[in-house]
């Protein structure tokens, strides 16, 4: 289910090159710009706690976002985002128009469910996460919060593969790997090494 759109406000700015950037940033403000949709590109600023705010809440660069800049909306993906090498703030955004009928590449995380269920957790195996995001197309006005990955009957040995699970409904694979592996389970540390002790003397006796 897709979340409610967020609006941000901004405001337009005239300036560019890194000065005008860096008198921004005096101002407290960070740079950005809205593009794409066939339409010209449009340069403002965001107020810096509401850029800090809304990158470092997780999720930025897969939520539709309202863009109000002086009073004109604008709606919007978040892109692409720069922070400073030292301090990790933010020091520009890109934010890319977008329709209703718009596709769009985003990573949407992955929730796992039900280990409780699982019979290989059960017996002391371990969850172990290939992907916690998931490189999906899906339409602009249908970005899932996340998939869910049921553990439910899964032993150790089992693995989740992306064709095993239900994608949300319009939602894609652009991994580009063949049947992506979200998951696996794996044996416990000390079951490991039974069974490698008891390979050993599998071995030494055939000798």
């Amino acid at each position: 289910m897709a979340a409610t759109t967020k609006v941000l406000k901004a405001q337009a700015r005239d300036g560019v090159g890194k000065g005008a950037a860096r008198e921004l940033r005096r101002q407290g403000l960070v740079p950005a710009v809205i593009y794409g949709d066939k339409k010209a590109p449009v340069t403002i600023a965001l107020a810096y706690k509401d850029a800090h705010k809304y990158i470092y809440a997780g999720g930025f660069l897969s939520h539709i976002i309202e863009l109000d800049v002086d009073g004109t909306k604008h709606r919007v993906i978040p892109r692409d985002y720069q922070l400073d090498p030292v301090k990790d703030f933010p020091i520009h955004v890109d934010f890319l128009r977008v329709g209703k009928s718009t596709k769009l590449n985003v990573q949407v995380h992955v929730n796992f469910i039900n280990e409780e269920a699982s019979p290989g957790i059960k017996r002391g195996g371990t969850l172990n996460i290939v992907h916690h995001t998931l490189d999906l197309t899906v339409s602009a006005d249908k970005i899932p919060e996340e998939v869910t990955v049921d553990l439910t009957g899964l032993d150790i040995g089992d693995a989740i593969h992306i064709s095993s699970i239900k994608l949300p409904s319009g939602a894609v694979d652009h991994s580009h790997e063949d049947d992506l592996t979200i998951a696996t389970i794996v044996a416990p540390s000390a079951l490991k090494s039974a069974g490698d002790a008891g390979e050993a003397e599998a071995e030494a006796s055939a000798e």
